[in-house]
């Protein structure tokens, strides 16, 4: 059975393609990247795959059972047409199943909603392909705040837009080693999953986080329009309406949905406090 991942240069992608090698073994492991000295790494066989070119997938995609197609970074109304020259090919090639990795959001209200929009259509395509399929759709990563953390130390504070509001978190390795299961375990198909993990508040955050990493952050709750603007000055327009958006998608509790994570695994999902815990054992502070 040869299972191929794309975008698998990318930090999901290689943490999917590592938690399949642990299942199937490396030899049955096909990465996908657009430049291919980057999964290089990963010590499986890679095949060059850009998503703005079908004529990659149908070479990529010989010879593959299943694919794992992680949603692409490109704005959303061009991602669309991207993820639709894979399912194609997989169509054309004979690819069997094909496991989709979209997004928890709100499809209408923050300025997030475009992208949220675009995954609900590739969804919709990769139902309609007529190939067995699984849908995850992942929460936030916690692996964001924490590479941050410098940053919240010397101002001493997580300071969004979220207010009260709760966020299912997850962790890039968690959801690696959910998209294994799902892609190698048959009983999951014509599924869609919430990988989300126990959900807190953004006041939570700040104290799991004092408690691993010996700090003394607050959290601090401002208006969306301030934080926009303060994320639009930092990131630039576009990316700083993003980051707000997914803020206030938190704070309107479209972030707080139930977990299928069990369901997809066979076991509970990790802790925030756990995570953060073995994202510190691994990216231990100088």
């Amino acid at each position: 059975m040869k299972i191929a991942v794309t975008s698998a240069s990318g930090q999901l992608g290689a943490a999917i393609v590592k938690a399949l090698i642990k299942e199937i073994g490396k030899e049955n492991v096909i990465a996908i990247a657009r430049t291919t000295s980057k999964a290089e790494h990963l010590g499986v066989e890679v095949r060059k795959g850009d998503y703005t070119k079908p004529e990659d997938f149908e070479i990529a995609l010989k010879g593959v059972d299943k694919v794992l197609l992680v949603s692409g970074m490109d704005e959303p109304k061009k991602r669309i047409q991207q993820h639709r020259n894979v399912i194609d090919a997989a169509l054309n090639n004979g690819v069997k199943k094909i496991v989709y990795t979209s997004i928890v959001g709100d499809e209408e209200n923050t300025a997030f909603s475009p992208v949220v929009q675009s995954n609900r259509q590739t969804e919709k395509d990769v139902i309609n392909s007529g190939l067995d399929y699984v849908i995850g759709r992942n929460g936030i990563y916690i692996e964001p705040d924490l590479e941050y953390i410098d940053t919240y130390v010397k101002d001493g504070e997580i300071r969004n837009c979220a207010a009260d509001g709760k966020c299912g978190y997850t962790s890039r390795e968690e959801l690696g080693f959910a998209y294994a299961k799902m892609l190698t375990e048959d009983a999951h198909n014509g599924n869609t999953y919430n990988l989300v993990g126990e959900a807190i508040t953004q006041t939570q955050l700040a104290d799991y986080i004092n408690q691993v990493y010996k700090t003394s952050l607050k959290y601090t709750s401002v208006s969306v329009e301030e934080y926009k603007k303060e994320r639009q000055a930092a990131l630039g327009d576009f990316i700083g309406t993003i980051i707000a958006g997914i803020y206030e998608g938190i704070k309107n509790g479209v972030n707080d949905v139930p977990s299928d994570f069990e369901k997809a695994t066979g076991r509970p999902h990790n802790s925030p406090l756990s995570m953060i815990e073995n994202y510190l054992q691994e990216h231990p502070q100088n």
